[in-house]
């Protein structure tokens, strides 16, 4: 049994986040990279940083001064064309397709990936690291890849996802021994450091 742990931070706002736009990749705006930079959050004692390939990730990693490598498996879900159009929008032009897509984790109306093939990419990361990488791993990404790891780790109904709120610079660790992932601590932006 090797002792793992992951702490998700997700990526400080951008001004899409703030419009409430469907994710597109983007960077932090100007008050998302303040955010960041005033963040009390500094994370000690970690073996590697996994950071998401956005910008936004990219980016709120530089500003919490850590230094990783870059996984694909940590993007976030790719909304096809409603990427950068205001959820609002979307639900008063294609009513039938919002409430497909919220009911459905199968459903990608928008011609990008569903919720479902997020989850299990997330997953597939996950359970990669947990039988693979001993010790602490710090991941930068977006928001829906924290909440997708969540529902992995507690073994969440498709349902679950909607149930799961992540706020910008917020910390997730979860844990793994016995061959089971434990959701161990959320903590909001500006919380307590994490050490080993």
């Amino acid at each position: 049994m090797i002792a793992v742990r992951v702490t998700l931070i997700a990526a400080a706002p951008t001004g899409g986040q703030r419009r409430t736009e469907f994710p597109a990749d983007e960077p932090l705006d100007a008050a998302g990279a303040r955010q960041a930079r005033r963040s009390a959050l500094r994370i000690k004692g970690h073996e590697r940083v996994l950071m998401g390939p956005t910008v936004a990730a990219r980016q709120t990693a530089e500003l919490l001064g850590l230094q990783g490598t870059i996984v694909p498996a940590l993007a976030d879900c790719d909304y096809g064309r409603w990427a950068r159009v205001p959820f609002a929008t979307i639900a008063a032009t294609e009513p039938e397709a919002i409430a497909a897509w919220l009911a459905d984790d199968m459903a990608a109306p928008h011609g990008g990936e569903s919720h479902r093939q997020l989850k299990e990419r997330v997953g597939d990361f996950l359970d990669h690291v947990g039988t693979t990488l001993a010790g602490h791993t710090v991941v930068v990404t977006q928001p829906a890849v924290v909440r997708a790891a969540i529902v992995h780790a507690i073994a969440g109904t498709a349902h679950s996802f909607w149930r799961i709120d992540i706020a910008p610079l917020s910390q997730t660790m979860l844990t793994r021994s016995n061959d089971q992932w434990r959701l161990r601590a959320i903590t909001p932006a500006g919380g307590q450091e994490v050490e080993s």
